[in-house]
C-alpha cells in the first residue's frame, strides 16, 4: 500500500511541475530567416517583372533586420537605384508594411530620418504571419511600378515561404 502512494505521489509532482514549466513564459525566441537562395530569387523574379515591362531597375532584398542580403542592379539602371532600393527594403522590414503606406508620414519628423524613404516601391516579406524581410525597387517611371515589380518577386518564392512555415 505504501509503495502505492509513493508512486501515486510522484505521479501527482511531476504533473504539477510539468504544468507549472508549461505555463512560464518562454525564454527565447525563435526567429524564421530568408536564405540567401529565396533572397536572390526574390530579386530576380524583381528584375524579371520590370524587363518585361521594358524597365531596368535596382533591387535590394534585407533580412529582417534590414541588413541588405541580394541586390541586383540591371545592365543600365541608373546606379542611385541601388541606394534607393536598399533604402525602400529598410523601411519597409522597419515598418512592417508598404512604403506606398507611409507616404502621408514622408513629411513628419519619423519621416525625416536617415536612411528611411518612404515613397512606393518597397515591401516586406511575410509569410505564415511572421516577417522574414524586406524588398525594395527603384528605376521605374513610377513607385506603382517599383512596387509591382517588388511583389512579382516575392510571388516568386511566396507559396515556397508558406509551405516551409
Amino acid at each position: 500500500m505504501r509503495i502505492m502512494n509513493n508512486v501515486t505521489l510522484m505521479i501527482v509532482v511531476l504533473a504539477l511541475s510539468a504544468s507549472v514549466q508549461a505555463d512560464e513564459p518562454p525564454r527565447t525566441v525563435n526567429l524564421k530567416r530568408l536564405t540567401l537562395e529565396t533572397a536572390q530569387a526574390i530579386a530576380q523574379g524583381a528584375v524579371e517583372a520590370c524587363r518585361q515591362q521594358g524597365i531596368q531597375i535596382g533591387v535590394t532584398v534585407v533580412d529582417r533586420n534590414g541588413t541588405v542580403q541580394a541586390v541586383l542592379r540591371d545592365s543600365i539602371a541608373a546606379p542611385i537605384t541601388l541606394e534607393i532600393s536598399r533604402q525602400k527594403a529598410y523601411t519597409a522590414v522597419n515598418f512592417n508594411t508598404a512604403t506606398s503606406q507611409l507616404a502621408s508620414r514622408a513629411d513628419t519628423p519619423i519621416g525625416r530620418v536617415s536612411g528611411l524613404v518612404m515613397v512606393a516601391g518597397g515591401l516586406p516579406v511575410q509569410a505564415g504571419g511572421q516577417l522574414l524581410g524586406g524588398v525594395g525597387v527603384s528605376g521605374a517611371p513610377s513607385g506603382e511600378t517599383d512596387e509591382m515589380c517588388a511583389q512579382a518577386g516575392i510571388d516568386q518564392v511566396l507559396d515556397d515561404l508558406e509551405m516551409s512555415l
